[in-house]
């Protein structure tokens, strides 16, 4: 079994740079140019982030996307597609959208992520709630147990409506690593995600109340951990059971 992740990389997309300076991160808006327009008018801005997102990851670390598996994580996914859906069912005059159907699974962003980047290897989209970018870990953890190598897992939600689940969905954000079982030219390293015995009081605030309503901002601890290179323990999700990896540069 092996006791450790190297991460290659991280990239950040999110739209509002007020909320990547207060944590005083490095990131970027979504580049438009990564999608051609005629596919682009169909994806949704939660699509457009994790793909310049995941864009950058595979180019920090000189991994080439085409043939890179991968792994989505997101708590609502192409959430706005599938309200405005939801919306027109009660009309029988309405007509759904053939288009907007097919962009309403889970999958979309990862979808869109293969047929880019001429893409064939196995990509996994998952959700778990408050849980997800942990269980995003786990997943890419329990993938390079049965092949060693590296994959791609892209953290990602967009902006909500808010009659749905407020605050969920008030701020957008997207980031991506490339993790890897080899060490090198990695930039840190992470253990196996874990229970951990560490209380919610101990959490920062700013950060807790940022993810309650961008639940993709889970990522934010592990990306201050290796953008300040403080080897430590870097929790990975704001309600209890907490999990938690431990971080070494």
């Amino acid at each position: 079994m092996i006791k450790q992740l190297y991460i290659k990389s991280a990239a950040v997309c999110c739209p509002d740079s007020e909320l990547l300076q207060s944590f005083d991160l490095q990131g970027s808006d979504i580049e438009k140019s990564l999608i051609p327009a005629g596919m682009r008018r169909r994806t949704s801005l939660t699509t457009r982030m994790a793909i310049t997102a995941a864009t950058h990851a595979c180019a920090q670390a000189g991994s080439d996307a085409q043939y890179l598996a991968s792994v989505f994580a997101s708590l609502g996914g192409e959430i706005q597609v599938t309200d405005a859906l939801c919306r027109l069912l009660p009309d029988d005059n309405e007509l759904l959208s053939p288009t907007q159907f097919h962009n309403s699974v889970h999958n979309t962003t990862a979808g869109y992520w293969g047929i880019l980047n001429k893409c064939q290897a196995p990509t996994t989209a998952i959700a778990a709630a408050d849980d997800t970018f942990a269980m995003g870990l786990i997943e890419v953890w329990a993938q390079l147990q049965q092949n060693n190598g590296e994959r791609l897992l892209v953290c990602y939600d967009e902006l909500w409506p808010q009659y749905l689940a407020p605050p969920i969905g008030l701020t957008a954000f997207a980031c991506a690593f490339v993790l890897s079982t080899e060490a090198d030219q990695s930039i840190g390293a992470i253990t196996m995600p874990q229970v951990s015995q560490l209380k919610q009081q101990s959490l920062q605030v700013d950060w807790v109340k940022l993810t309650e309503s961008a639940p993709a901002a889970a990522v934010i601890p592990l990306l201050l951990a290796l953008q300040d290179k403080q080897p430590g323990l870097v929790a990975l999700n704001i309600k209890a059971p907490l999990w938690t990896s431990q971080f070494e540069v």
